[in-house]
């Protein structure tokens, strides 16, 4: 069977970096973005390929979704299509209804009228909300704390709904934080950005204590493609590194890699960076390491990757 795939925000930082490894395995590769938070310049190198297409639209016009479905006999669909900024949505909620849950809900009745039977979907470790004690594994309660992870939440449910009703195949993966080359936002994006502007200090959100794990695009990537093509029924995985990063020193890595000796870094007050931020968190891996997957990279040498890609060093 051709492998004919939909990679819904195909041109934002995950999106571009999956369909370029897409077109290694694939016979079709089409990239639906709205470029809110996507670049053309992200999938520049892919265009001239004869199997890559890259289309400017709204996953949430249904019609337009059902077309590019029909036309190009896609069978696989990748939704990765959501308001990744968690910041900006605490600011404005409704971000998350239009672009994460009401996205998640076009694409799988796209998909029940056009008969599409497989899907892989892009969810959060934001669905669990705080730690309270013990890792979380799959099976976990989700509390989610943010409006992000509401939604995304919302959309698993969704998800297992439409599965259950259509007979469909679904991939979920629970990312941590990831990071690599094209960044849009985030701290590593945020600080280089505030460094380039004032080189002389760099304010940080919070007092510099929280930490998360970072997980480098390459090796989401590759589990991405390692469990797709067999998936059957609905399967949920926790997938990240087993450590984590504080924020001060990803601050002290950028500062060092920009090479500013003389940079005072300025840090605020508080455990959080603002309202609905989960400070420390980590969960289970057991399950996705069970398949054979793991991360070449850890959380400290994934962050020091990113810093250097994203300064041109690599």
């Amino acid at each position: 069977m051709e492998r004919n795939t939909l990679v819904i925000g195909g041109a934002g930082f995950i999106g571009s970096f999956l369909c370029k490894e897409l077109l290694k395995v694939s016979d079709k590769v089409i990239a639906l973005d709205n470029l809110l938070r996507g670049k053309k310049e992200n999938v520049k190198d892919l265009v001239s390929n004869p199997k890559f297409s890259l289309i400017i639209g709204d996953a949430n016009d249904v019609t337009n979704l059902k077309k590019i479905i029909k036309d190009n006999k896609i069978n696989y669909i990748f939704h990765l299509a959501a308001n990744s900024d968690i910041q900006a949505s605490a600011m404005n909620p409704s971000i998350e209804f239009e672009c994460t849950a009401k996205t998640t809900w076009s694409i799988l009745y796209a998909m029940r009228e056009c008969g599409v039977k497989n899907l892989f979907f892009a969810s959060t470790s934001a669905v669990y909300g705080e730690l309270k004690g013990e890792n979380f594994s799959e099976e976990s309660l989700l509390e989610p704390v943010s409006y992000y992870g509401s939604a995304k939440a919302a959309s698993e449910a969704f998800i297992r709904s439409y599965s259950y009703m259509n007979d469909f195949n679904a991939l979920i993966f629970r990312f941590p934080n990831v990071i690599g080359p094209n960044l849009t936002h985030g701290v590593f994006f945020d600080f280089i950005s505030r460094l380039k502007e004032n080189p002389t200090e760099l304010v940080v959100l919070g007092d510099g204590s929280q930490s998360k794990p970072y997980m480098h695009v390459s090796d989401l990537v590759r589990g991405i493609l390692m469990l797709i093509w067999d998936n059957k029924g609905v399967n949920t995985y926790n997938i990240g590194v087993e450590h984590d990063t504080p924020v001060r020193k990803i601050a002290e890595m950028v500062v060092r890699e920009m090479n500013l000796p003389n940079c005072k870094i300025k840090y605020g007050s508080g455990k959080i960076g603002w309202k609905g931020d989960v400070p420390h968190f980590s969960y289970k891996l057991d399950k996705i390491y069970s398949t054979g997957w793991k991360a070449s990279m850890d959380s400290d040498e994934a962050s020091l990757e990113t810093i250097k890609e994203a300064l041109g060093k690599k």
